[in-house]
């Protein structure tokens, strides 16, 4: 028996050297990969503080511009000036989704490592239990048999050595385990991130196109003559009639209103929540517009990789999404929801599953919808009603500080699309109050 067991306590240290030599491995070659990966860091951010520097100048040229008499070449001076942050923003964008591919390519890695090293370690710990299983069969046989206490003192040993790399190996996996969510936990914020930019990268190649169709219309429609742009200055005080008909288009409604029914349910919203009017239109524009994708999954013919089962995440959306669509008799498979956002290869960026006008996801909607019903005396709050969809959004800009003006809306603004004030997300925050201000003008005309 003895030379059996030495054999398989051989075996057993030869594992754990394997398993030592394997973290060693991953180890030695990390500083390499750190070293490479702060090099792409370092080049990445120098890129990024040199178009912030270029994107600076461009914003102080509009400060500057927009202070200035408002003449036609003033004007489309302002538009050019835009045009160029925009294009620079989108490169800003573009470099940071880039950083981000990166990550995710790297963290991606990291968990198919831990998985295989976590399986190791499985096969391991049950080796060691088959191996203590015939320890402690050989340590009784040898108790009963054995005529001196030496010959039970080394099996002993034996079987406590055994059971010391069984301790250390379940304590290893414990670790791995531990990593190994860490790990995914990170690779979807990074997912999440990464939508975000793409989200937000979309408004501004939206934004962008905006502003040379401005230009070129103000250039066909004054024809360059200062004269002409005087007069369509004077035409625009007359455009209330146009304001009040003008369509305030949502994706995922299915009817239509004005602009000023719009309005009309944004102030009875402000009414119940003191967030401003303008401000609510802007959140509501930008949410509706943001990567055109809005109410695209799920719809009636819509194929398989569209239905609420793939894009919703399950964990977090699926059951809230049953209970919505159960309450207000909704047939669930046919019911439209926001499709996820695609990178440049076309693959899955994040979740989609987003509902209605404002944009809520299923799992945040079912926090908002009593406050909404208990305000409104509905039975069931609607995310596609499109007044219900105002007052949730209200309520949840109001949770934010939105009613406080100024900062307030910009820092409700940035969470209420990214969940925080991360900077790196500022271009949806400064457009949302770029768009208030427009519509605040409007209603200026209206009142």
């Amino acid at each position: 028996m003895l030379p059996q067991i030495k054999n398989l306590i051989s075996k057993a240290f030869l594992l754990g050297a394997l398993f030592l030599v394997l973290s060693g491995g991953v180890m030695t070659a990390k500083p390499v990969r750190a070293q490479s990966t702060a090099e792409e860091r370092a080049q990445l951010q120098s890129q990024l503080d040199e178009i912030e520097k270029q994107i600076a100048v461009y914003e102080q040229e509009l400060s500057v511009t927009k202070t200035q008499k408002n003449t036609l070449a003033n004007k489309i001076k302002q538009l050019k000036a835009q045009q160029s942050a925009l294009r620079l923003q989108i490169q800003q964008t573009t470099l940071k989704i880039t950083g981000l591919e990166k990550d995710l390519t790297k963290t991606k890695s990291s968990i198919a490592e831990s998985i295989i090293k976590l399986e190791d370690l499985k096969t391991g710990v049950a080796d060691l239990l088959r191996q203590i299983n015939s320890s402690e069969q050989t340590l009784v046989a040898t108790m009963l048999i054995s005529n001196t206490l030496g010959e039970a003192y080394v099996e002993i040993k034996n079987y406590d050595m055994l059971t010391q790399g069984l301790g250390r190996l379940l304590t290893q996996t414990k670790e791995v385990k531990a990593q190994l969510e860490d790990k995914k936990v990170s690779y979807e914020d990074q997912q999440d991130d990464a939508k975000k930019l793409l989200a937000i990268k979309a408004a501004q190649q939206g934004q962008l196109v905006l502003t040379l169709s401005e230009q070129n219309d103000l250039l066909t429609e004054t024809k360059g003559k200062e004269s002409n742009y005087q007069t369509l200055l004077a035409d625009q005080k007359k455009r209330a009639a146009e304001i009040r008909s003008r369509i305030y288009e949502l994706y995922s409604m299915t009817t239509q209103i004005t602009f000023g029914q719009a309005l009309e349910i944004a102030k009875w919203a402000s009414s119940l929540t003191s967030v401003r009017p303008a401000f609510l239109l802007a959140i509501l524009t930008q949410e509706s517009n943001l990567g055109k994708n809005v109410g695209t999954c799920n719809r009636m013919g819509d194929p398989p990789e569209k239905s609420w089962k793939v894009v919703m995440k399950p964990t977090r959306d699926q059951e809230p999404f049953k209970i919505i669509t159960a309450e207000l008799g909704l047939d669930i498979d046919t019911t439209p929801v926001s499709c996820p956002m695609r990178d440049k290869n076309g693959n899955q960026v994040g979740w989609g599953g987003a509902m209605g006008p404002a944009q809520f996801i299923p799992s945040t909607w079912m926090g908002w919808r009593g406050k909404v019903a208990a305000l409104t005396g509905k039975a069931t709050a609607n995310p596609w009603d499109i007044r219900d969809a105002f007052l949730a959004s209200a309520l949840k800009l109001k949770s934010n500080g939105a009613n406080d003006g100024g900062n307030g809306e910009w820092k409700a603004a940035m969470i209420y699309f990214s969940g925080s004030t991360n900077t790196r997300y500022r271009f949806y925050g400064d457009n949302v109050l770029a768009t208030a201000k427009k519509y605040q003008a409007d209603i200026d005309e209206l009142d």
